[in-house]
């Protein structure tokens, strides 16, 4: 076996590591295939805004001419694990079932960021470490929701034998539309008398140009929604621009909302439709028919991700929480949608599980992210 640094300028060598899951997963049936465009645009060091701020380098094991595993590790300087740390992020990791592969990767991660005086490793991560994390522990026979990760069941017991412990798990859930379902009276009552009381309003949105001269401040919102803790990451304007551009194709504006008041954006919910199967169906490419596949899934699924909530930190407590989810839900109560998935609440987000678990969402996968000392 041999472990080396992958050749970002070769083609032969970006093709073997994007091609490297579609053979891993071949026989999985519940993998959901990212695009070879986003995979490719992970190691492009000239167009992705991640490198304007910070590093990364990947690495993959060879043996008998071909990958048997690869791995990322990145040195993210807008990204804060701990007070006080100086953290290298780990990702993109895909392994056989081979733990002597997944060591041998991860020494190798350790030595690029040791040598670059970083004291901790975090992980798994992309290299937008705000969006989906984690390695999946429970929920395998379920197919993951858009954007969410998806690994076999042996990942958990390679990642902990090189060294690393539970920081946190990230719960995902759903909540199943019955004829007769309706929003809990509760709820309802809560929100109505918050935005009686507060001021509050919602803002909504008809078109996607309408939505788009919004997203700047819609990642603001996000940046200082969950600034000043662990696990954070103050991502750039480009970087909000090229997160919501990979989101644009696919975006039905009326199902995100921004909590006002008065005038003063204050939170938001994103939610999109689950566009998975047409993406299982696009096996990665747009062209010449992936395009089709997806926006037929957009237009046909009966299924919607709820994968972004927040609210200033100001605010926090006083209800808008429960605004956002009411005035998701009566929107939802009016659509195809049959299915609703909220995606990966921190587990000890306890306003947010107080909040969905009022809505009658089911707990049903688990994401863990760990950390190890250098």
């Amino acid at each position: 076996m041999n472990i080396r640094p992958l050749d970002t300028t070769d083609r032969r060598d970006i093709r073997r590591w994007v091609d490297f899951p579609f053979w891993l997963y071949s026989d999985t049936s519940q993998w959901v295939p990212p695009l070879l465009t986003d995979e490719r645009a992970n190691l492009d060091r000239r167009r992705n805004p991640f490198y304007q701020h910070s590093d990364a380098q990947f690495f993959i094991a060879e043996e008998g001419g071909r990958i048997i595993g690869r791995i990322a590790v990145m040195h993210n300087t807008r990204y804060t694990s701990r007070p006080g740390e100086r953290p290298a992020l780990f990702g993109l990791f895909e392994v056989i079932e081979d733990i002597h592969v997944a060591r041998g990767l991860f020494a190798a991660a350790f030595e690029w960021a040791s040598r670059r005086g970083l004291d901790t490793m975090v992980g798994p991560k992309g290299l937008i470490v705000s969006g989906s994390g984690g390695a999946l522990v429970e929920g395998f026979e379920y197919r993951p929701a858009l954007m969410i990760p998806y690994n076999p069941p042996y990942y958990d017991a390679f990642i902990t034998d090189s060294g690393f412990e539970k920081w946190h798990d990230n719960l995902s859930g759903y909540i199943r539309r019955k004829a007769e379902h309706q929003l809990p009276e509760r709820v309802v009552q809560i929100a109505e008398r918050v935005m009686e009381r507060s001021g509050f309003w919602i803002k909504t949105f008809k078109t996607i140009p309408e939505l788009w001269e919004w997203v700047p401040r819609i990642g603001d919102l996000q940046r200082i929604s969950f600034s000043g803790g662990e696990d954070t990451y103050d991502m750039t304007e480009a970087e909000v621009l090229s997160f919501a551009d990979g989101l644009k194709a696919i975006a039905e504006p009326h199902l995100i909302k921004v909590v006002m008041k008065g005038e003063e954006p204050i939170g938001f919910l994103m939610a999109y439709p689950d566009v998975s199967a047409g993406l299982q169906k696009a096996r990665g490419r747009l062209f010449p028919f992936g395009w089709w596949h997806i926006l037929r899934d957009k237009k046909h699924t009966d299924w919607v991700n709820v994968n972004g909530v927040g609210i200033l930190p100001q605010h926090q407590g006083r209800g808008a929480n429960a605004v956002l989810y009411t005035e998701l839900g009566k929107t939802l109560m009016n659509e195809r949608f049959n299915h609703a998935d909220t995606v990966q609440i921190g587990e000890d987000n306890y306003r947010s599980f107080a909040d969905n678990t009022a809505l009658g969402v089911q707990w049903y996968k688990r994401h863990r992210l760990y950390r190890r000392n250098l």
